[in-house]
């Protein structure tokens, strides 16, 4: 293998949300937190060394070429020919959720999403005097979608702004062309603006799938949509703080620059940098890496799904699996599994209660150990 994902890597002490944030036992896997227990590009690491050894850290600005790469991969990988002044680079994609949120709508709005979903989606609202509705997602052919009954019974004249997730989390849907293209109808006829989360865009497991940016789709989708990027989940540089959004509406990315200005620091070199090098030179790892992490899913599926009473649906992409425990009838499936020795990421958070979200990007080896823990904890 040209890249070694198989290495086990010692993330304990080293200040790691994921191992160290809930202060385990030292023998407990934890797969909550989604970021990646591999080892970045080679490029990447290069390309931050340089920069160390130059030694001088001030205000960094977005290099054009940084923004010439990025407008390239979104035409190469999906087809979007986009202009340079539609980006805002930011740092952080969750901050860009929250920016959208606050730009789109006044107080006492209302932002509506699909759940389960990304628990920042349906938090975000209240701290920005803005009110939640929420609508079901259904499951249907085997993979999750949405709703769209549910969906326009829960508008009302006050909703503003739909929050999507493309690829779902934590559902790992890739949503059609035909189910983005009624989306934007009916937020067209409600005058509805979305913001598209597409962060694991890079990440698409089922090979017969592809990843549409839903303001590609047309004009008028193009017209109402702030999409948002970033290179941080696919390369596992999600530290580093760097993610873009792309808004090709002079008068929605003058709002959401708005509602930014002043909270967001700039873009570090080490982000900007790490950012470019990915985008130029580390596809053969992403390429790689998806093989991986397909690998991964098609044990873990093969494994739980069915077992004790769990139920998994194939994801189409990311690597956060999305698994229904209501059969098993144990009501605190987390404190379950942890007593086991494996930290999973309980349903309720994404307001999806009866569910767990496991986090699969990992050594073959640490997710083979966590799945024997977890079946033997229900064999129990």
């Amino acid at each position: 293998m040209k890249y070694n994902f198989d290495e086990i890597i010692n993330r304990k002490n080293t200040d790691s949300q994921k191992w160290d944030m809930f202060n385990d036992p030292e023998d407990v896997i934890p797969m909550p937190v989604a970021d990646m227990d591999f080892r970045c590009p080679t490029p990447i690491l290069e390309a931050l060394n340089n920069i160390t050894e130059h030694g001088v850290f001030g205000y960094a600005i977005v290099p054009e070429r940084l923004k010439e790469i990025f407008q390239e991969r979104l035409k190469n990988l999906y087809n979007w020919e986009t202009e340079k002044e539609w980006q805002v680079w930011i740092p952080g994609l969750v901050p860009a959720i929250y920016a959208s949120c606050k730009a789109i709508g006044e107080a006492g709005d209302a932002v509506i999403t699909a759940i389960p979903v990304y628990h920042p989606f349906h938090l975000a609202p209240a701290y920005i005097d803005k009110k939640l509705q929420t609508f079901p997602m259904k499951e249907a052919d085997g993979r999750w979608t949405f709703d769209f009954e549910a969906l326009e019974a829960t508008i009302t004249p006050a909703t503003k702004l739909f929050m999507l997730c493309n690829p779902h989390n934590p559902g790992g849907t890739v949503f059609t062309k035909e189910e983005l293209e009624k989306l934007v109808d009916i937020c067209e006829k409600h005058d509805i603006v979305i913001c598209a989360d597409e962060i694991h865009a890079d990440l698409i497991l089922d090979p017969s799938k592809k990843h549409i940016p839903t303001a590609s789709l047309s004009k008028k989708a193009a017209e109402r949509t702030i999409t948002l990027m970033a290179p941080s989940k696919t390369f596992n540089i999600a530290g580093l703080g760097c993610s873009v959004a792309i808004i090709p509406n002079p008068e929605l990315r003058q709002k959401f620059e708005r509602a930014k200005h002043g909270f967001f620091p700039p873009l570090t070199r080490y982000s900007q940098e790490a950012a470019f090098v990915a985008y130029s030179d580390c596809e053969d790892w992403r390429l790689a890496l998806v093989d991986y992490l397909k690998e991964n899913h098609d044990y873990l599926y093969e494994a739980l799904n069915g077992y004790k009473g769990l139920k998994l649906l194939p994801l189409e992409a990311t690597y956060l699996a999305w698994i229904d425990a209501r059969e098993t009838g144990i009501e605190n499936i987390q404190e379950k599994f942890l007593e086991a020795g494996v930290r999973i990421m309980d349903g309720k958070i994404f307001k999806g209660k009866g569910f767990f979200r496991l986090n699969f990007a990992c050594p073959k080896a640490t997710l083979i150990e966590a799945v024997e823990r977890i079946k033997k904890s229900l064999a129990e």
